[in-house]
């Protein structure tokens, strides 16, 4: 792509964020933040960004990047607008997972000895529940909000040197802060016709619960140890001869971890999609459960909740997964198993979010810092698909919505968008120079 036509886009692309900022010094300083992101360099921090650009000091950016003069929320609109003219509608796929940042000292905010993915152990780091919007193999994050320990919220000292809001001083679980995004990202008129999750996130029943509510179509892991009912349990209510009237009807069967539910299934072997070398399959298998989530009985098990399906998946390096969904009774297991591996797309995201575009280069402590610096890596990220897709010769015009309405039925009947199956690698901008406007 030639220089002048990449100066041109970033400039067109740009204008809706740009509008939502108001003020000239933002408008200024925020193209020049993204082209730090996005240009060549191995770290992507402030003051090795400022050498790069040729800027005096790095106070400018500095300033921009961590001012809570301003708020980015009209940013972050667009930004879901944005994602969503690229890969939303009813074939999208919403994940939640979260990424680690490693981070040393305890001042930077959130920073706790936790389990850091990355390094896959536990280590001091910063943990952001993570968003992602995609169809096919094209993901735009949309969404990366930190999760904030116990023990943060404990130290208000620690909490107001860095800058927490008030209303963020509280110890969510990654579970509530997944949910709490999704609404944000409802109201401002995503589009997905499915969400997935790993484990830790399928693991809650709340979660899971909080779902079904919003009548959203879910897929997600589970530990092997959840325990599941057959479909064909009833309730029963004893009498008792004597004492007070029972509370809770009786199962009429004990519920049995998900493996051994799976015993006497039938195994297929599934593909569900092409790797660089060759097509990626496991087998699976599914029946229809009531995983025991209900309310709980006094032996210490639970009611059986509604109706999903189990599925179980076996690798070719011998391990084993499981996961629940309340996809249809009548979904085939290709479409289960589609679902369930859609999940793995977010990694994509998140590596190139980290190694091209310095997402774990900050090295501010406070709250507003970090999260808008996060948020500017998701917006370079976004303008990196947009140039993707439009070098395949694929850009779809953004559809006009007249509704932000938070009823998935209302957004099953929009207008689907496809993506190309297989896209080449995300074009670089590694070989074209920096540009700065003029101060």
């Amino acid at each position: 792509m030639a220089q002048v036509d990449w100066r041109e886009d970033l400039e067109d692309w740009l204008a809706p964020f740009l509008a939502a900022m108001g003020h000239r010094k933002r408008r200024l300083w925020a193209p020049v933040y993204l082209q730090g992101l996005i240009g060549p360099g191995e770290r992507k921090s402030l003051q090795p960004t400022a050498a790069r650009l040729g800027l005096r000091g790095h106070d400018q950016l500095h300033h921009f990047v961590t001012s809570t003069t301003w708020h980015d929320a009209a940013l972050r609109r667009v930004l879901v607008e944005k994602a969503d003219g690229l890969v939303g509608g009813p074939d999208a796929v919403l994940v939640v997972d979260d990424t680690a940042l490693p981070k040393q000292g305890k001042r930077s905010v959130g920073v706790v000895r936790q389990y850091c993915g990355c390094l896959g152990k536990r280590a001091n780091c910063q943990v952001l529940v993570s968003l992602t919007l995609a169809n096919s193999e094209v993901p735009v994050p949309v969404g990366l909000r930190l999760f904030l320990p116990e023990a943060w919220v404990a130290d208000a000292d620690r909490c107001a040197e860095a800058g927490i809001p008030p209303e963020h001083r509280q110890a969510l679980p990654k579970t509530d802060i997944a949910l709490m995004e999704i609404d944000r990202l409802w109201a401002a008129g995503a589009r997905f016709g499915r969400v997935v999750a790993d484990a830790g996130y399928g693991v809650s029943a709340a979660f899971r619960s909080g779902l079904s509510r919003r009548g959203l179509i879910w897929a997600v892991g589970i530990p092997k140890v959840q325990n599941v009912y057959a479909t064909t349990v009833e309730l029963h209510w004893p009498k008792a001869s004597t004492g007070r009237p029972r509370k809770h009807p009786v199962p009429s069967e004990a519920p049995v971890p998900a493996g051994q539910a799976l015993v006497d299934a039938l195994w297929r072997r599934i593909s569900w999609r092409r790797g660089t070398k060759k097509l990626l399959a496991a087998e699976f298998a599914a029946v229809r459960v009531r995983p025991a989530e209900g309310e709980q009985l006094r032996q210490g098990g639970h009611l059986p909740g509604e109706e999903v399906w189990l599925v179980g998946e076996h690798r070719s390096s011998g391990e084993r997964k499981y996961h629940l969904s309340n996809l249809p009774e009548h979904a085939s297991l290709q479409e289960l198993a589609a679902a369930i591996k859609a999940r793995w797309i977010c990694e994509q995201a998140h590596q190139q979010m980290k190694e091209e575009l310095g997402l774990d280069h900050f090295e501010g402590r406070s709250w507003t810092g970090l999260h808008r610096h996060a948020l500017m890596t998701m917006i370079a990220l976004c303008f990196l698909q947009h140039l993707r897709l439009q070098e395949r010769g694929e850009k779809r015009s953004q559809t006009t919505r007249t509704t932000t309405t938070a009823d998935p039925a209302s957004r099953a009947t929009s207008a689907g968008r496809t993506v190309p199956p297989h896209m080449d690698p995300l074009p670089t901008l590694r070989h074209l120079p920096y540009w700065v406007p003029a101060c």
